[in-house]
């Protein structure tokens, strides 16, 4: 399901340390004991949302006696389960990636930066605020309405009513009587037909309900609820066609090993505007320091630049949703420089929370 996140902002020697040295950046190493701040770059997850109808028979308890009587044919006779998909939606959010772990050690001498993080440690922003971004509620769940009780409409006859064969006649008979009293009261030739117009609706409205579950005796009926079910992906090589679940028109939605349904596949591929890497010009490099390739003393701070991918939802009879996503797992990696983070600059830097890549640069 979703995970929520919420915003830690860490605050290192109250935010303001002076002196002459720069910011020191390595690579996290679990256990390491550093006075600074570890973060991760983001890998994006998708959450594949799946709104599916759940229609529900149930037979009549006298449906053998429905042709008989009301002349209805092929009503169903055992009770039944069929599932649809409605809509599948894909919204993409970012997990912690693993092999872009960094530490970011302060040092005398310099500004230390203000870094928002999320819960798992994912960089947000520096020397700003920036708002954690939760995944939007799931849809809730809608149920069936409920049935109709036939018995609240039979009178006591009916009630009384010592065989199935008796009950199935007198029934039949009631819904004819509440029949001719609708026509009646269309055309206007009933006694009491009323002179106002929403009494007249209320009127029919109440007839209608009347039949309606004395029909069911014999035609049943069916429910119809709407469910909801939540999938998490985690990509980690594009693909044409992987499995990512299954779907039964009688169990729903199941795991992507039950072969009881058929496979629901996603396909992930690159759109080919990922931006190349750019040698910046020896008279641009002080102005442009923050785009330089990471150098091998790993001294800045680490972002994604994503990869654009098309991603698409479908199966062998169609096509259910297609979008495109940035994707962090999928591009590569550069330095903001340390550069800007030093005491004579006041460079602010917010990341994209779902793939790691910088949303606003402020200097």
């Amino acid at each position: 399901m979703m995970k929520r996140f919420v915003l830690l902002i860490f605050s290192i020697s109250q935010f303001l340390i002076f002196a002459t040295a720069q910011t020191e950046v390595s690579r996290f190493v679990p256990g390491t004991t550093l006075e600074g701040i570890n973060y991760f770059l983001p890998q994006t997850a998708l959450r594949v949302t799946i709104v599916a109808e759940k229609y529900t028979t149930t037979p009549g308890e006298l449906n053998k006696y429905a042709f008989r009587y009301l002349r209805i044919k092929d009503v169903p006779t055992t009770a039944s389960t069929q599932w649809a998909i409605k809509t599948i939606t894909v919204e993409p959010y970012g997990v912690p990636d693993p092999e872009k772990a960094y530490s970011v050690k302060v040092k005398s001498k310099t500004i230390a930066p203000l870094v928002s993080l999320t819960r798992d440690g994912i960089i947000l922003s520096i020397n700003t605020e920036a708002t954690e971004e939760a995944l939007p509620a799931l849809p809730e769940d809608i149920p069936a309405p409920e049935p109709l009780n036939a018995k609240q409409y039979m009178n006591q006859e009916m009630l009384s009513a010592g065989s199935s064969t008796k009950l199935a006649e007198l029934c039949a008979q009631e819904i004819y009587d509440i029949r001719d009293s609708r026509n009646a009261l269309v055309r206007g030739e009933a006694d009491n037909t009323p002179k106002d117009g929403e009494q007249l609706r209320l009127m029919l409205s109440q007839l209608d309900t009347q039949a309606k579950a004395l029909e069911q005796l014999f035609t049943g009926y069916t429910q119809t609820s709407t469910e909801v079910f939540s999938i998490n992906y985690l990509p980690t090589q594009e693909t044409e066609k992987d499995v990512l679940f299954r779907f039964s028109p009688l169990l729903g939605v199941v795991d992507k090993d039950d072969l009881s349904g058929h496979p629901i596949y996603i396909s992930i591929h690159n759109t080919g505007n990922l931006p190349a890497k750019v040698e910046v010009p020896t008279e641009e490099k002080k102005r442009f320091s923050f785009l330089q390739k990471k150098p091998s003393t790993e001294k800045g701070i680490f972002y994604n630049i994503p990869a654009r991918e098309t991603i698409t939802v479908f199966d062998v009879n169609q096509t259910y949703t297609t979008q495109d996503c940035s994707m962090g797992q999928f591009g590569y990696t550069e330095i903001l420089s340390t550069v800007l983070f030093d005491k004579n600059m006041t460079t602010k830097v917010t990341f994209h929370q779902q793939n790691g890549g910088v949303k606003k640069l402020e200097q």
